[in-house]
Parts: structure tokens; C-alpha cells; sequence
């Protein structure tokens, strides 16, 4: 087994960037979901309320930050992310933290993007380096295991087994008119190549490369799974989430898909890197 795929997310609900190889650090990888576009009260948004985040595709060039959509009804915009702007309270799920608003021409963008009203506003917040935002988990095995603006832990890992086995089933319910389901629709980091479905359930404690990661919990799956990343557009069948729920239910818990984790130190990762399990649970 080995790591097949790796991405990162700068800006949160906007398009990923595909790697050969990523920068692993306590709270993520290296720029990933570093920022996120925030509601005038500081509430995080994302594909959940606005699907149409999807086609903001992201560049880095640098230190500098490209924004665009495929089809360019928005002029490309690119800023240099600042950790000295503005100090705005922001809340992201249960956590209420400081972050720094990066201007007026990149919350334009996004204005736009999401074509909201002029009694509306949205800003482009990035996470600030002295606020330490902290994984909520039992099993943290570190008293502060800090997180970047992702929805609760540093990384997502996903299984190519684990995909064929649910396309193959949604094959099974709408032969031809079956939808495929590519796995930027889970928003990974770290794309690991199996050969058994759902084996990655059983890990606790893996190696990528030289890098160990302990496996928290599974990853419950929202309505974006079932929004095109290009487009921004919702699949009317309800894909992939319906048939998830009929083999992938644990209990109140949701519908798992992917595996949160946590590193144990830092380091580079690469596509290629072999996998190796440490301990199951």
C-alpha cells in the first residue's frame, strides 16, 4: 500500500491543490485551510450553504494566492496573505478564535462568488499564527493538538478500495445511469492505495513514508459529498450520501467515510510513500 494522491485546501470550501508532495506540521499540511470566508458576524461559510465556493479554484504562486473559475465569470484576483490585517472574532463549529481579515478586493471576490445581496457581507479570514485552535477529541493524544480552519482535525485520510466498493454498489442500484463518484468529493488529504474496502476502519496507529499518524475517528460525511468540486452543483440522486447510509450508518454518529487524524511530529510526505500499519484498533 502506498500514497497515491495528496492535497491541500488553503482556503476553506474552495478547490484543493493536487501534490507530489506536502509539508507535514502539527495543525495540517503547509497552507491547508488556512483561511475561510466568513459571514459579517464571523461565521464560517461554506458548500453547506453556498455549493458554488467549489469552482474557486486556488493557485499558490509563492507567497501569493491565485483566485479564479473555470468559467471565468470572475476576473482571476491575486493577494498575498496577511498575518497583519485586521483582528476579527470568527466562529468555526464550536470554537470561537481570532482571525485576520485579508481586505476588501479578495472579500469583493467572494461577494461575488457567492452572489449575495448588498445588505450581505462576507470577508476572507486568515487563522492567526498566535491563536491555537485545539482538537476536540478524547483520544488527542497530545494535550494541545492544534488545528488549521478544517472542520475539526489536522488531516483526512481516504481509501481507493474504500471508493471502488461504494461506486460499485451505487453501479448496482442505477446501472447506466449510475453517477461516478470521484474522491475529490471527500475533500482528502492523503489518498492512500488499498486493495480491501473499509480496511483503513480497523487502523489506529500508521506510517506514511517516515511520518506516523494516529487514526481518531472516523469521518462523518455532510451534503457536500454530494456537490461536484468543479462545478458547485449538487447531484439531484443524492449521491454519494444516500448509499452511504445504507451500509456506512453508525448509529447517531453519521455516515463514515475516511479516517481523522493526528501526526506525531513533522516532516515531508509524498506520493509514492508506502504505508505500513503500527497498531490496530
Amino acid at each position: 500500500m502506498i500514497v497515491s494522491e495528496l492535497y491541500v485546501y488553503p482556503i476553506k470550501s474552495c478547490q484543493g491543490i493536487k501534490l507530489k508532495q506536502a509539508e507535514v506540521t502539527p495543525k495540517g499540511f503547509l497552507w491547508d485551510r488556512e483561511m475561510m470566508v466568513i459571514s459579517k458576524r464571523g461565521k464560517f461559510l461554506t458548500q453547506r450553504q453556498f455549493p458554488q465556493l467549489a469552482k474557486a479554484q486556488i493557485k499558490l504562486e509563492g507567497d501569493r494566492i491565485s483566485l479564479s473559475t473555470a468559467d471565468q465569470v470572475l476576473p482571476t484576483l491575486t493577494f498575498t496573505p496577511s498575518l497583519e490585517g485586521a483582528k476579527i472574532a470568527v466562529e468555526i463549529w464550536r470554537d470561537n478564535t481570532i482571525a485576520i481579515d485579508q481586505g476588501d478586493e479578495v472579500a469583493a471576490w467572494f461577494h461575488h462568488l457567492l452572489e449575495l445581496g448588498q445588505d450581505k457581507e462576507c470577508r476572507l479570514v486568515r487563522q492567526s499564527a498566535t491563536e491555537l485552535r485545539k482538537v476536540r477529541h478524547k483520544l488527542s493524544f497530545k494535550t494541545e493538538n492544534p488545528v488549521s480552519f478544517a472542520d475539526g482535525y489536522p488531516f483526512l485520510l481516504t481509501a481507493t478500495a474504500s471508493l471502488a466498493d461504494l461506486n460499485r454498489r451505487i453501479a448496482e442500484t442505477y446501472q447506466e445511469a449510475a453517477p461516478i463518484i470521484p474522491m475529490n468529493h471527500f475533500r482528502p488529504n492523503i489518498v492512500v492505495e488499498t486493495e480491501t474496502p473499509f480496511e483503513e476502519d480497523n487502523w489506529k496507529i500508521i506510517k506514511l513514508g517516515e511520518l506516523k499518524f494516529a487514526l481518531l475517528k472516523p469521518c462523518s460525511r455532510c451534503i457536500i459529498t454530494t456537490i461536484d468540486q468543479k462545478k458547485g452543483t449538487k447531484n439531484e440522486l443524492k449521491e454519494p450520501l444516500r448509499t452511504l447510509g445504507s451500509f456506512r450508518q453508525f448509529g447517531d454518529r453519521g455516515v463514515m467515510f475516511g479516517e481523522n487524524m493526528v501526526p506525531y511530529g513533522e516532516g515531508i510526505l509524498k506520493v509514492g510513500d508506502k504505508l505500513e500499519i503500527i497498531e490496530v484498533r
